[in-house]
């Protein structure tokens, strides 16, 4: 039986087109939602292993903002990069060069997610200025430094082992259902069944969805070799962190220690959730994000994308 995703009704009210550009080599497919002339822009980056469809239920919340959602190079339908290194210095220049050549670069907010939150760090780090920074799930510590060590050792050994096998079975070994299974009931905290199996789904349709074996071995030194942390004071300009209470990549007090550091910060803790904020809730999410854009325009919380259906 499919399982229909709980915000596509609010989704598929959403004017929504693809486009692609080339950066650094790489065919960038993007999804635009929503006016095209809306006030506000967030271009977002999404998480490891992820791609455009992970903050959709997020995007579906806020339908008066204009959302800009690539995927990432070498995930989803984005190409790998030919002319940078997937790295984070090489995807925090591929983001630069994304919003300059959309003429973003300093009108929109820009919104980092997990592996994202690294990439639009180190971008800032480089002379990066959008309007805003918000960062869900943001890493704040070394992935190697998580509260669950076994695990991360495991992590790490699995994913160099499927670096060193021959292509076709490391490949293999990347994408097998147990794998994306293992991922995903490690993550997930929701006790509603319904939202567990759909956020399952979500996993199995996507998380496969990589062009290479190398990439995502690359992609994955990439995220546990530098945080956010290390780029906070190179952070100026406003920024919301949208953190989980029950993160198992980042602890909170983790989290917490970023939102000190940084100059002009504020942070929202959500309850009862770990590392899929934009699954599990993605309104209580969206609502923090829509008082930050308020706030940049100096207009009332609660003002952003109250038309059509909003938050509740």
């Amino acid at each position: 039986m499919a399982i229909e995703s709980p915000y596509a009704a609010l989704l598929a009210a959403l004017p929504i087109e693809r486009h692609e550009i080339e950066i650094l080599g790489s065919t960038t497919r993007y999804w635009s939602y929503g006016d095209p002339d809306a006030p506000t822009t967030i271009v977002v980056a999404h998480g490891y292993r992820g791609e455009h469809h992970g903050l959709e239920p997020v995007i579906a919340q806020l339908p008066g903002i204009r959302w800009i959602g690539p995927d990432l190079p070498g995930f989803g339908e984005s190409t790998p990069l030919t002319e940078a290194s997937h790295d984070i210095p090489g995807y925090a220049a591929w983001l630069e060069a994304f919003m300059s050549a959309l003429g973003l670069s300093e009108s929109a907010i820009l919104l980092g997610h997990s592996f994202g939150s690294i990439i639009a760090s180190q971008a800032l780090a480089n002379g990066l200025s959008p309007r805003g920074l918000v960062l869900v799930n943001p890493i704040a510590i070394s992935g190697l430094d998580g509260p669950n060590r076994l695990a991360t050792a495991v992590t790490v050994k699995f994913y160099r082992l499927a670096g060193r096998l021959p292509v076709s079975v490391g490949t293999w070994l990347l994408r097998h259902w147990i794998v994306t299974q293992f991922v995903s009931s490690a993550m997930v905290k929701t006790t509603d069944k319904n939202l567990r199996r759909w956020i399952h789904r979500e996993h199995h349709t996507f998380f496969g969805r990589f062009a290479t074996r190398d990439v995502v071995v690359e992609a994955f030194e990439a995220s546990i070799s530098t945080h956010v942390g290390e780029f906070a004071e190179q952070i100026t300009v406003p920024t919301l962190l949208v953190a989980a209470e029950l993160d198992e990549i980042t602890p909170i007090d983790a989290v917490r220690g970023l939102h000190a550091k940084l100059a002009d910060a504020r942070l929202t803790v959500l309850p009862g959730v770990g590392h899929l904020i934009h699954y599990e809730v993605p309104v209580p999410a969206a609502a923090a994000i829509a008082d930050f854009v308020a706030e940049l325009d100096g207009a009332s919380p609660g003002s952003v994308g109250a038309e059509g259906d909003p938050l509740p």
